[in-house]
């Protein structure tokens, strides 16, 4: 980061010069404290200036901005997996049933599925600063529509509202760890990010549910609006805004406009589509059944959308990712790792409740205790992990965490009616060591592949590559199993050996995707750094 007066010359092209508040080009006119603030300033901005002014004395200064949108990140994160177990009040309240209102989750990531590549686009045109309290805007307004929410339709929307707006944060937070930090060190902000996209779910559960057994579920998300209120704070007062608008910074927006007009829209929607259509047809496939119209429909258009786009990355003048990087394996197999570890990981989370109950006679206060070992472990690991591969590199660290998540699922392939409940718990610690070993080293080496404009596209493609096998792994794996059960005549079948065998093929299934994601990880490059690397 510079180390600039704030009065100095900066270069406007350069992202991380701008967010830094030390070379902020309007900040002079303000003074050490504000010229202005015995006249026009109020408390408001007077607090505002002297925290940012703080926080960009500080040589951590990367570090304030990473806190403050793990802020924004367990506000919005808080929800996800603890409204499952309201469903079926929702569902009693509304008179309509649970499975109408799974669509509160398949929605959101359709959602999310969509507006991604555009919104990580208009991004990088526009800045990330602005797109991410644009997403925290919209969570808010999600948050009070969906405790308003007067019928299961106005749920339905407000949930897939907050999918949009998870798409703006998503890729807008992503692209602006990765300014702030240099090359060398982002892994390690990954494993912190890594912590808090794992141990939000863990810690809404445990705050959650005792939440909505007192209150209700409604009150769920007017605690999420505070939470998010809140993050909004931080974020106002810890990231910086340029204020002023002379003919430079007039100039630039003009530009940027330009730009946004000139860009693939054509590509842009034919990915967005392509990757809207198969979550879909993932998502309904085993409902409706995977040989229906419009199962079918879904993947076919997928692949004609996906055609599209390729066609369009090869012809189009200002495509929405330069084709080039698709010729470079770091920006290409952590796309196929992300994809494939999800698809174990999640594919494995949906089935082990079902696993324990049915294959073990577990009651359910027994499979959510032993459960969290998964993701409390991945959380804890993340953050480790990221330090660590600033020394042993990203390769070593994917190829490790990739070997311990594919275990996993091996392991429960191998499970039989005498396996004592500390082998799953192995099992599920290999899952989540896995996943926090993996994922931040996997996001470092994409990060560095590519140019500091386009760190919104690149964000939106790791995350687009996840949700695709997240619900290729949840819907597949349980299409399976629920097809051994019916082949069987096990439906209605008491817990027992017969049960518990018709998981073995879909975590070997898993197991093997794990695989492919190991095949991926051998050959991703590490991120050059010198031997003797300081750490903050």
């Amino acid at each position: 980061m510079s180390d600039q007066h704030p009065g100095a010359h900066v270069d406007r092209d350069d992202p991380e010069g701008l967010l830094n508040p030390r070379t902020d080009p309007a900040s002079a006119a303000f003074g050490t404290l504000g010229s202005e603030a015995g006249s026009d300033l109020n408390w408001f901005f007077l607090l505002r200036q002297r925290v940012q002014d703080r926080a960009a004395g500080s040589s951590n200064y990367p570090w304030w901005v990473l806190w403050s949108l793990l802020a924004g990140l367990f506000a919005l994160n808080f929800t996800f997996t603890v409204f499952i177990v309201a469903l079926p009040t929702v569902a009693g309240q509304f008179h309509t049933s649970v499975t109408v209102l799974t669509w509160t989750m398949v929605g959101p990531l359709l959602a999310y599925g969509l507006a991604a590549p555009i919104l990580g686009k208009t991004g990088d045109i526009f800045g990330h600063r602005r797109l991410y309290f644009f997403g925290l805007v919209g969570a808010m307004v999600s948050a009070v529509l969906t405790a308003l929410a007067v019928n299961v339709d106005m749920l339905l929307f407000a949930r897939a509202l907050d999918g949009i707006q998870g798409a703006a944060t998503g890729t807008a937070s992503g692209a602006l760890i990765n300014m702030v930090f240099t090359p060398q060190e982002r892994v390690k902000a990954m494993g912190w990010w890594s912590l808090v996209g794992a141990g939000g779910p863990v810690i809404g559960v445990s705050l959650g549910a005792p939440l909505i057994a007192a209150f209700g579920w409604r009150a769920l998300f007017w605690f999420q609006l505070g939470l998010i209120a809140a993050a909004l704070m931080v974020v106002s007062f810890v990231l910086p805004r340029r204020r002023g608008l002379d003919d430079e910074e007039a100039a630039k927006k003009q530009t940027a406009r330009r730009e946004f007009k000139k860009m693939d829209w054509l590509g842009s929607w034919a990915l967005s589509l392509s990757v809207t259509a198969l979550m879909l047809g993932l998502s309904i496939g085993p409902s409706v059944g995977w040989s229906s119209a419009w199962c079918l429909g879904g993947f076919a258009l997928s692949a004609l959308m996906l055609w599209l786009f390729i066609y369009r990355l090869r012809h189009a003048a200002n495509p929405l990712i330069p084709v080039h990087y698709f010729r470079h394996r770091n920006f290409v197999m952590p796309m196929v790792l992300r994809a494939a570890a999800n698809f174990a990981y999640f594919g494995a989370f949906f089935l082990f409740p079902l696993l324990m109950e049915q294959g073990y006679g577990y009651s359910i206060p027994r499979v959510g205790a032993l459960a969290i070992a998964r993701p409390l472990t991945f959380a804890l690991s993340s953050p480790i992990a990221g330090y660590v591969a600033m020394r042993i590199g990203e390769r070593v660290s994917a190829i490790a965490g990739a070997t311990f998540l594919t275990g996993s699922l091996a392991l429960f392939a191998l499970l039989h009616p005498t396996t004592g409940a500390w082998v799953v718990a192995i099992a599920l610690a290999l899952s989540g060591l896995g996943m926090g070993v993996a994922m931040p080293s996997s996001s470092s080496v994409m990060a560095n592949e590519v140019k500091t404009s386009e760190f919104g596209v690149m964000s939106a493609a790791q995350m687009l590559a996840m949700q695709v096998g997240e619900v290729a792994g949840i819907q597949v794996l349980e299409t399976v199993q629920q097809a051994l059960v019916h082949r069987r005549g096990l439906v209605g079948a008491r817990p027992g050996p017969a049960l518990l065998a018709t998981f073995q093929l879909p975590f070997l299934i898993g197991a093997c995707v794990g695989a492919l994601g190991l095949f991926a990880a051998l050959f991703l490059s590490d991120v050059p750094r010198e031997s003797t690397t300081r750490h903050p």
